[in-house]
């Protein structure tokens, strides 16, 4: 019951924000409106497949962390000093945060997985529905993945809750088609990944699209030297290999990506 009440939750406030970040879009006025929402509408068809697997995976979530809680397994379980609820969250978030980096890094180094993620990437008008835009086999080894970050550090309940919805706001705000003035993009690019940085992940050669892998966070880009700024006029959204049309605008072709023939990528030059 409760695994429920929170997806239903995650559920309300994801279309809450989506619909805000919507309307700052259309406000910004980059797309005409047909165009718009033909692109909105392809997208939200991946809702359809990927909702009742997401609905699914939420219990499995309150059975793992059952157990790790029953047992005291986990990485926070060793820590001594995780006492207070506030550092019980922060700590819990920058665990998860690192464990999603790692989970992107492996989605694009390895060549059947990146086939799945580059559903994503191969969105060529890059807005707030591109967060939609994700593959059912992809939505499956990305909770595959969390769930393996959720049992190895012994993540709480709530403290997972309230992580999956700051990374939810996050993840429709940096897809947003919009740009940050470039002082205020320094300032919170320094600790967060913004959409001026997202936008850079999403231009569609190498070694741009294997930058900022970041969730939440952009200090795992600096740690690891990932991180990179790409002038907008610079940036064109899509995947260089999944550059047709007609294969991109339709909802079963682009199902049908991650098992066809593996695309080499090119490589440009970085500034």
């Amino acid at each position: 019951m409760i695994s429920h009440k929170g997806s239903i939750l995650e559920i309300a406030i994801f279309l809450g924000v989506l619909l805000i970040c919507w309307n700052i879009e259309i406000f910004t006025a980059r797309l005409v409106d047909h165009q718009k929402r033909n692109h909105a509408f392809l997208n939200a068809k991946f809702i359809l497949s990927n909702l009742p697997l997401q609905l699914v995976l939420g219990i499995t979530f309150i059975k793992v962390i059952d157990w790790t809680g029953l047992h005291h397994f986990g990485i926070l379980y060793l820590l001594s000093y995780m006492k207070h609820p506030f550092v019980v969250f922060i700590t819990s978030f920058v665990l998860l945060d690192l464990g999603e980096y790692i989970y992107h890094i492996i989605m694009h180094k390895v060549k059947r997985l990146w086939m799945f993620h580059a559903v994503h990437h191969s969105d060529n008008r890059v807005d707030v529905s591109t967060t939609l835009r994700e593959h059912p086999g992809e939505n499956l080894v990305r909770n595959s993945f969390t769930l393996l970050w959720v049992f190895l550090t012994g993540t709480v309940f709530w403290a997972f809750f309230f992580r999956q919805l700051i990374q939810t706001i996050s993840n429709l705000l940096v897809h947003m088609d919009y740009r940050l003035p470039r002082k205020i993009d320094a300032l919170l690019g320094f600790l967060f990944i913004t959409p001026n940085l997202h936008q850079v992940h999403h231009h569609f050669q190498q070694p741009y699209t294997d930058c900022n892998y970041g969730d939440v966070l952009s200090i795992w880009d600096r740690i690891f030297g990932t991180f990179r700024r790409l002038p907008p006029e610079r940036i064109r959204f899509g995947v260089d290999a999944y550059m047709n049309k007609q294969e991109n605008d339709k909802y079963s072709s682009l199902l049908k990506i991650p098992f066809g023939k593996y695309r080499s990528p090119k490589k440009e030059k970085p500034e």
